[in-house]
């Protein structure tokens, strides 16, 4: 029998839960409340896999009744959230709004079917004054509790690369967004990651000084890589991102399917909207032989759909199984090369030899040769012994174990 969850069940379940203004978490589960959850457009023009987690989280909130507000950052985009070492770089008004656009479609992809309202910050920053500002919101947030702020110790104390008032005002800029949402759409709940607990909070302040209300916030863990202990997301090319100009379908699949073995549990159940009852048959089946890899293929065939669509996630699933797998090459269709040629050596050349040396599968044609000879090279999962093969079009050459190219 299924067993369901309520919200607060399955954030535990989940591994959503971190810090929060509730005082019991089961208060999740006697109201349905409106939330909001925003990413800043400052940085790029998509999310990374860090903000996907949230995301996620965001889902089983949605599942649960709870009513969504989505923001990209257009206003807290141009300032951007202070890091802790250095200032962020000024960002141009042009930059946030593409940023922003490509956002907006992730949010479009990630929550699809579900009922959204997106807004973006800088529509209502852009007409208010600074006095105004300084006056009506400054006046309620203590010097104190901002200056006690990890980010603003690390940046003034020794060694510190000093912070502008910009960066410093971030929070009450966050912390508006807040107070504005509450009032106009009637939000009490900010979802958010564990770095944006105390700008978070800051909100929270100005609700209860300026409309004598409580709100509340609800944040998720850092996700941390078991294997070493670091920040989950980044591969051996840096950030992954959704985004796939940025980050192609084809290494967000290898990315997921090469996570390590400690931690995959966590990753299925933060990643995916696998169900208790199906992720314990997984495991079973995943523990029993760890070398089939089946739980790390079912998170990156699920991440890569919810990101990038099945027929996406289905190309590079058949891709990988070809190049790393049993899969026959013949099965590759026109979409699936398409996709091979921006991430392998790749040549419009017919004359094997020729074609061997220009994707250097080999160092000269003399090789080329020993290899054939030594059946080390293979067309479309067929050994060759022809010097003079002319290759068709849509072929995939391989030379010994794990070296690939294409001829398009």
């Amino acid at each position: 029998m299924k067993q369901v969850m309520t919200l607060s069940e399955e954030l535990v379940w989940r591994g959503f839960v971190h810090q929060t203004t509730f005082k019991d978490i089961k208060e999740l589960d006697e109201k349905k409340r409106i939330f909001y959850w925003g990413v800043d457009a400052n940085s790029a023009p998509s999310m990374t896999i860090g903000n996907l987690a949230a995301a996620m989280m965001a889902k089983k909130f949605i599942d649960h009744g709870y009513q969504p507000i989505l923001l990209a950052g257009g206003a807290t985009g141009r300032i951007g959230d202070p890091k802790d070492d250095a200032e962020r770089p000024e960002v141009t008004a042009d930059t946030v709004e593409s940023n922003k656009l490509g956002i907006v479609r992730q949010y479009e992809s990630i929550f699809r079917g579900a009922k959204l309202k997106m807004v973006d910050n800088y529509d209502w920053f852009k007409d208010i004054g600074y006095i105004d500002f300084l006056l009506k919101i400054g006046k309620q947030i203590g010097m104190g509790q901002m200056l006690d702020r990890d980010f603003v110790k690390n940046r003034t104390g020794e060694g510190g690369e000093g912070i502008s008032y910009a960066e410093f005002s971030y929070s009450l800029i966050q912390g508006y967004d807040f107070l504005h949402l509450f009032r106009e759409e009637g939000v009490t709940l900010q979802l958010c990651g564990s770095d944006q607990w105390v700008n978070s909070i800051t909100g929270v302040e100005m609700i209860r000084k300026l409309e004598s209300e409580n709100a509340h916030v609800w944040s998720c863990p850092l996700i941390i890589n078991k294997a070493t202990g670091k920040k989950f997301g980044k591969s051996e090319e840096g950030t992954v991102w959704l985004d796939s100009k940025m980050t192609s379908p084809f290494k967000m699949y290898q990315f997921w399917l090469n996570v390590d073995d400690e931690g995959i549990g966590d990753y299925l159940k933060i990643y995916t909207e696998i169900q208790k009852e199906e992720f314990d048959e997984l495991m079973l089946k995943f523990n029993e032989d760890r070398s089939g890899r089946s739980a790390q293929k079912y998170l990156a065939f699920e991440v890569t759909k919810l990101v990038h669509g099945s027929e996406v996630a289905e190309s590079v699933k058949r891709i990988s199984e070809v190049l790393f797998g049993n899969r026959e090459a013949s099965e590759l269709i026109i979409e699936d090369f398409k996709a091979l040629s921006s991430e392998l050596p790749s040549s419009d050349l017919a004359d094997v030899l020729e074609f061997l040396v220009s994707t250097d599968l080999v160092k000269s044609k003399g090789e080329a040769r020993r290899f054939i000879e030594q059946g080390a090279i293979s067309v479309n999962g067929q050994k060759i012994d022809d010097f003079e093969l002319k290759l068709k079009s849509l072929s995939l050459v391989k030379r010994g174990k794990n070296s690939f190219a294409v001829k398009i």
